[in-house]
């Protein structure tokens, strides 16, 4: 009760960045405080038995994770330990306060409702700015995101941009300019700020809340949550046409196809097919553009298997992947089984596999139980997402990133608070979980490591 808004706080400073709308607002560690306001409400409920001491399933794996990387690092490249150690640290301890923070199906839907909100802004923000007018921007070399000052200057091509009132020596893009300083990138593509300053990973985190917006409409078959849906699916479908990000088409219509089908059966297949038509006829890149992103994203995964089997162990250590390439994998699994050798993939995917587990775990339990339908949905909607999540990170450098780990926090809030109404409820990760996650992860490898040999450049 008491962690809830210190937890909320933490969820709109990383996903809206408003720390980033101003100079004055810079100097705020927003990030810091809501992270202390959530372990200090933590504290609280516990001391006034508000909630049990109980860990959520992934936090054993999750710290020998961590630890694995921590080790890896000071093997591989310890000077940079303190810096790659206090990176992961943040994300970690962003999912223990996540999973850790509520543990009842109220506290749950607050959390859900939050993060739904957060998605819809970003996708508004995103619509938004593809509509807006071109302009020159002049670019801040300083600036690790890539983004500048827009000049004011209106532009067809960066050309205009460098010819007419040019400051001398400075670089130039013409992109749109949209709401709280964002700017488009590479001839339009949209995207937002900090933890989704790439159109690719915009679109993903879009795509897996919209099973969110379902799930409110499935406990309240109302007129306004109706609306919800539609307005959700449009706007979430609009900003990932406009990002111009192949994967994450795949990933929105993956939610929505996983979504449909558990929920409506095979009836859902044509409707996630009718959604899908405007995205896959109007969507995503093509021509020499998508032909040379194709390339460059076979030759990171190439690299990275090359990596991996000069150390097949430790890895190159983490946070190592571009100091021995020039780009970074493109992938998350070819990203932590290059960095962290074959024992840190084996962690990492353990957290994902008991992850998934849970609401896999809860479908099967609660289906058709009366008095069970809030977890059966908030599990149909955690499935689907993760579905989503999965298959996009397949193309993405998101193993270490914020919101991934904030997506396991909140299925660890789920497991929580289905335990708390059914003490009998309890996913763990065992030997048969071992063996399976082991034989899947030789077969990835494998795979792999012969796709990249017979596709590389």
């Amino acid at each position: 009760m008491f962690a809830l808004p210190g937890v909320l706080a933490l969820l709109v400073f990383v996903y809206l960045r408003p720390q980033e709308f101003s100079e004055q607002a810079r100097s705020f560690p927003g990030l810091y405080v809501s992270f202390a306001l959530a372990v200090f409400g933590l504290v609280v409920d516990v001391r006034l038995a508000h909630r049990r001491l109980a860990a959520a399933p992934q936090l054993t794996l999750a710290l020998a994770f961590y630890g694995w990387y921590v080790i890896t690092v000071a093997l591989r490249a310890p000077g940079t330990l303190a810096t790659e150690a206090v990176s992961l640290l943040i994300a970690i301890a962003m999912y223990a306060v996540v999973a850790h923070g509520v543990e009842t199906f109220r506290a749950f839907q607050t959390l859900a409702s939050t993060v739904l909100t957060m998605v819809l802004w970003v996708a508004f923000v995103g619509v938004h700015q593809h509509f807006q007018p071109v302009q020159c921007i002049q670019l801040d070399q300083a600036n690790p995101e890539g983004r500048g000052r827009p000049d004011g200057r209106d532009c067809e091509t960066v050309r205009d941009c460098e010819q007419n009132d040019a400051e001398p020596g400075a670089s130039y893009q013409c992109e749109h300019v949209g709401l709280a300083g964002t700017t488009s990138i590479g001839h339009g593509r949209v995207r937002y700020r900090g933890i989704l300053n790439d159109p690719n990973e915009l679109a993903l985190v879009t795509s897996a809340g919209v099973p969110f917006a379902f799930a409110f409409r499935a406990r309240s078959r109302t007129l306004p949550r109706t609306l919800l849906v539609v307005g959700t699916v449009v706007l979430v479908g609009l900003c990932t046409l406009y990002t111009q990000s192949r994967g994450g088409q795949i990933v929105f219509l993956a939610v929505l196809g996983a979504y449909f089908v558990r929920r409506y059966g095979w009836k859902g297949v044509a409707l996630a097919g009718l959604t899908a038509v405007p995205v896959l006829l109007l969507g995503g890149r093509s021509g020499a553009e998508a032909d040379d992103s194709t390339r460059e994203r076979i030759e990171c995964w190439y690299e990275g298997m090359t990596m991996w089997r000069s150390s097949p162990i430790f890895g190159v250590g983490g946070g190592q992947f571009t100091a021995h390439h020039y780009l970074t994998a493109h992938n998350s699994y070819v990203l932590t089984l290059a960095e962290l050798g074959s024992v840190g993939f084996f962690l990492w995917t353990a957290v994902l596999w008991t992850t998934v587990k849970v609401p896999v775990t809860a479908v099967r339990r609660y289906s058709g139980v009366p008095g069970a339908e809030v977890a059966l949905t908030w599990a149909i909607a955690l499935l689907a997402a993760w579905f989503g999540v999965l298959l996009g990170i397949f193309f993405l450098s998101f193993a270490y990133k914020h919101v991934l780990w904030i997506y396991i926090g909140l299925t660890g809030a789920f497991h929580g608070a289905t335990r708390r109404h059914d003490p009998a409820f309890e996913v763990r990760f065992g030997w048969r979980d071992a063996g399976l996650l082991i034989a899947a992860n030789v077969a990835l490898t494998v795979g792999m490591f012969a796709y990249t040999r017979l596709r590389a450049p």
